[in-house]
């Protein structure tokens, strides 16, 4: 959200027509701006098409129809850019898919036993769901195909089944490896070079009003390429000399992405001159070729020769980018290249952080609960139900993926529209291998608008399975009136069970996030200003990943991996700059769950917009103790032990109110001799600002 952006504090929207809908129904509707995914959808339409139209010639249509729902698994997974994480995010959840299909295939027909198997299942798919993304989707493929495995008859012996699946995971997997030899490299590189291109912008943002979305894109940039760098070098450890140098180059950046809290809140004077000399960098990393000359702008003179602080800090960013790209490496000096720690440690860390974190259980209790209501009316009622019930629980309540109460509207009507479709096919389509040009327009969509809109997926993805559905069991256009009852009653079970019985439903996280992000702000002044609070580095350790994935335990830094000659003035401590992704990472998450709340139905949606107040203001916290931690580093007088601990402690204090919704907690005494124009001065003013804004929502 911008500072351009509708006024998040009307929740209720202001039109005042009866057929005006209100404004968190439009949030909940609106479809994301995303790239269209070309070659994701071709290997979609392909791979989804080509074993139904086989099974169709060869008179094994339901073989074919297996097959291609394992391509579908695979599809909705295939969302990496970096082949090493294709192959871990498409192979590991199909593997726990056909897993969940054997189990599922086990207690078809068997009721009360179903139940309990399906029931325990959720629980561990809904833990699992809090180590990562990749966990959470593996959790979700093994629940979907358990509960088709429950709900179908398949052809025996049970093994067929899990290893067609499998076989049509593997075909989409191959084709997107096909490119690997030639283009190696180029999603990591492309990630940088937008990484820079976005700092870029966030430089040319400076001193003006378009500073808060600048940031905003710059931390997706900045989180995305760390999770394709990071992560392809924990799974991939070793020397790799253009890994170390792109690794290098994104570490380049923490100077240049410090400096710019600083260039804004000195109005911008530098701004223009800067991005243009990031832009240069940003072209010769993806032309990989040389840098030209320095352009004529102050930033060419060597720090020491700067006569403001803020200039001398630019400086030395510059030009330790341009030394970066340039090869200045140097052996044994530490890096931020990472490698993944012994296995029976990393095993040991998880296994710990899912038994014993709060919200693990609390994400399992409750898809638990729900699924297992879903199967219980399934294999126990004697009226006709169908696996649609519990199917449709486990796609809406994945906890993880967002509001329970919008993917709920969405699926229910998006549920709608896909069964109109759905049935035009069915009646019009006839069988023998027709279905295999229409199961590929649906499957060539599906990438598409997957990341557009949970409802415009729903759309697509309810025609595409009920016709594989009718490749198993044969039904056809009849399938209709029952998948919507059992939609609707499967959104009905998860917005009763999953939604209003649990009180945290009734309130946004936002506050809580919002406290998080101002106990690191605390941690980040004692780190610049004091040399503590390093954010639980311990050793070396770098947390990487967006605000939505979980950071990597256990990770530690090799004893040595050619790594960039710093310039001194440039260097920026490890522990501050963790801490300051740690922060970006915080401000990230603010905003997701403050986008997530206002599609909440009132007075959720009002709750969250009330908080919106102090979301800017302790974003202006964070600029303020960025630029002054640069401007102090580049020889400014540094603040006194006793005004950072003062500051410190204040916002403590402030972070503490929040999480108990209360009042202003006051300022904290600062030492007799502090001045007006003291180096934490700014600083102070917008933690004054900010126990002000939280009158609001308190």
């Amino acid at each position: 959200m911008s500072e351009h952006d509708d006024d998040p504090a009307d929740p209720g929207g202001t039109g005042t027509g009866l057929l005006v809908p209100p404004a968190w129904l439009v949030r909940t509707l609106r479809p994301q701006a995303t790239a269209v995914p070309r070659a994701a959808a071709v290997r979609a339409a392909i791979g989804m098409a080509l074993p139904v139209a086989v099974g169709a010639a060869v008179g094994r249509s339901a073989e074919g129809a297996l097959v291609a729902m394992g391509a579908l698994g695979a599809v909705l997974g295939d969302t990496a850019d970096a082949y090493r994480l294709r192959v871990f995010n498409i192979a590991v959840p199909q593997l726990f898919a056909a897993a969940g299909l054997a189990l599922g295939e086990q207690v078809h027909g068997h009721g009360w036993v179903a139940v309990g198997a399906l029931t325990g299942l959720a629980l561990v798919a809904g833990m699992m769901s809090t180590i990562g993304a990749v966990s959470s989707a593996a959790g979700l493929n093994v629940l979907l195909m358990a509960v088709i495995g429950a709900g179908l008859p398949f052809p025996p012996p049970w093994w067929r089944g899990p290893v067609l699946v499998l076989l049509g995971a593997a075909l989409i997997l191959v084709m997107a490896l096909l490119a690997w030899p030639a283009r190696s490299r180029v999603p990591e590189r492309t990630a940088v070079v937008q990484a820079y291109r976005e700092t870029a912008n966030l430089l040319e943002a400076a001193g003006g009003a378009d500073w808060s979305l600048a940031r905003t894109r710059l931390t997706a940039a900045l989180d995305h390429a760390y999770d394709l760098l990071l992560s392809r070098r924990a799974l991939a450890p070793g020397r790799s000399r253009g890994m170390v140098r792109l690794i290098a180059l994104l570490g380049a950046l923490t100077p240049l992405v410090e400096v710019a809290p600083a260039v804004h809140a000195a109005g911008g004077h530098l701004s223009a001159g800067l991005a243009g000399e990031v832009r240069v960098i940003a072209v010769a990393v993806d032309s990989r070729r040389p840098l030209p000359a320095l352009p004529g702008h102050p930033a060419e003179l060597a720090p020491g020769e700067a006569a403001d602080p803020v200039e001398r800090a630019a400086a030395a960013a510059l030009l330790h980018a341009r030394e970066v790209l340039a090869g200045g490496y140097q052996d044994g000096a530490p890096t931020p290249v990472l490698r993944p720690a012994p296995l029976r440690l990393r095993l040991r860390d998880r296994t710990r952080e899912v038994l014993l974190s709060a919200d693990s259980w609390h994400y399992g209790l409750r898809l638990a609960l729900c699924l297992g209501l879903a199967q219980t009316l399934v294999s126990t009622v004697t009226v006709p139900r169908s696996y649609w019930v519990p199917l449709t629980v486990t796609f809406v309540l994945k906890p993880d993926f967002g509001s329970v109460f919008s993917r709920a509207v969405l699926r229910a009507l998006g549920t709608v529209v896909g069964l109109v479709l759905a049935a035009a096919v069915l009646e019009t389509v006839p069988r023998g291998g027709w279905e295999a040009p229409v199961v590929a327009v649906l499957a060539a969509a599906l990438p598409m608008v997957s990341r557009r809109s949970y409802g415009l997926q729903t759309v697509v993805m309810t025609p595409l399975i009920l016709i594989l559905s009718d490749l198993l069991s044969h039904q056809g256009v009849h399938l209709i009136a029952p998948r919507l009852l059992d939609s609707l009653l499967g959104c009905a079970i998860v917005l009763v069970a999953g939604y209003a019985l649990w009180p945290e439903s009734w309130h946004s996280r936002v506050g809580a996030r919002l406290a998080d992000a101002v106990d690191d702000v605390a941690r980040y002044l004692e780190c610049a200003f004091a040399g503590e609070g390093d954010g639980g580095g311990g050793g070396g350790a770098v947390s990487v990943g967006g605000a939505d994935t979980a950071p990597l335990p256990g990770v530690v830094f090799p004893p040595a991996v050619p790594a960039p000659a710093v310039p001194a003035a440039a260097a920026v401590p490890g522990s501050r700059a963790r801490l300051r992704r740690r922060l970006y990472r915080d401000l990230a998450g603010v905003r997701t769950e403050f986008q997530r709340a206002l599609g909440e139905p009132p007075p959720v949606g009002a709750r969250a917009a009330a908080w919106w107040p102090l979301v800017v203001a302790v974003e202006r916290v964070i600029d303020a103790s960025t630029a002054t931690a640069v401007r102090t580093e580049q020889g400014a007088e540094p603040p006194r032990p006793a005004e950072v601990a003062a500051v410190a402690a204040e916002l403590r204090a402030l972070a503490t109110a929040i999480r108990a919704g209360g009042a202003d907690p006051g300022p904290v005494a600062l030492p007799r001799d502090t001045t007006a124009g003291s180096a934490l001065a700014a600083v102070r003013r917008e933690v004054a600002a900010a126990r002000s804004a939280l009158a609001g929502p308190g």
